[in-house]
């Protein structure tokens, strides 16, 4: 087992999936740059990092997805063009961010699963523990999954795993996860089950988009069998990984926001623009009137 003094310095972020269920959208723009408010939810995810304390952050992208990482780049032209126009602050949020965080890509040569596309960091990540958050699910609260994960690895050492308590009818739907409570929303994981049915569910604790895993996940991503449509599922290589090693689960205190369909990331949108009292006094007579005129 890692000392539990080893610190996390890099995260990883798979963004190289099709997107089909936010087409025609998501067909030129990746689904991960489609704006959450001013700006696109892969800011947000590496925002979420950073304020963790990471420093180093790679996108495992594939070939369509460049303006991914464009994004995080420098456009000498257009920050000449604001300088002059006295608009910096267009690009401050962007800015401060990369400030911070060094940020890398590699891309996933075939989309054949999380699982692969996690194992496409092992030579950026190395022999370090990090943290590996999915780019199409943002949160929000007082208390990031990032930061909650990293403080949770510090006590343990082990890999942990983002949970969240879902209705039983809906556990068909996710990676759910069964074990011992040995403290406050903290769980010794002992089983992970990848969408069972509602009767044969372990709980109603379902993987939550975010980890931290250590190096010895690579191993078992190597030694994991292709499952539906010929792709490698991370949750089965993290079944493998609890065979050898001890993995704790966290019951994430923010509120998980997905993108990955139109009526996801409009609520999404709703949400982040309640949360700004400038913005929310615009929309709120809008949003009434448009209901007003529903309920005729």
């Amino acid at each position: 087992m890692l000392s539990v003094r080893q610190m996390i310095h890099k995260a990883v972020i798979p963004v190289a999936g099709f997107g089909t269920r936010m087409l025609p959208a998501a067909k030129a723009v990746p689904k991960e740059m489609l704006p959450v408010l001013d700006r696109p939810t892969i800011q947000y995810v590496v925002e979420e990092a950073a304020e963790a304390g990471i420093a180093d952050v790679l996108l495992v992208t594939a070939k369509d997805k460049r303006a991914i990482e464009d994004h995080f780049d420098r456009n000498g032209e257009l920050e000449e063009r604001l300088a002059a126009k006295n608009k910096q602050a267009l690009l401050a949020s962007v800015s401060e961010l990369a400030s911070r965080v060094s940020v890398h890509s590699v891309r996933q040569a075939e989309q054949r699963g999380l699982g692969d596309a996690v194992n496409c960091a092992r030579h950026h990540v190395g022999n370090e523990p990090f943290l590996c958050l999915l780019g199409d699910t943002i949160f929000s609260g007082d208390l990031l999954p990032s930061r909650q994960l990293v403080e949770a690895y510090q006590k343990l050492g082990t890999a942990i795993i983002g949970l969240e308590e879902v209705p039983a009818e809906k556990v068909s739907r996710y990676g759910i996860v069964g074990g011992q409570m040995i403290g406050e929303g903290l769980m010794r994981l002992s089983t992970l089950v990848e969408k069972p049915s509602p009767q044969s569910a372990p709980g109603r604790l379902a993987v939550a988009a975010r980890y931290i895993l250590t190096p010895a996940i690579f191993d078992c991503l190597d030694c994991t069998q292709t499952g539906a449509g010929g792709e490698i599922q991370l949750t089965d290589a993290l079944r493998l990984l609890l065979e050898r090693e001890p993995i704790h689960g966290v019951v994430l205190r923010a509120k998980r926001h997905d993108i990955g369909n139109p009526v996801d990331w409009l609520k999404t949108n709703l949400v982040f623009a309640s949360r700004d009292p400038r913005l929310w006094e615009q929309l709120s007579p809008f949003l009434g009137d448009l209901l007003g005129r529903e309920a005729r």
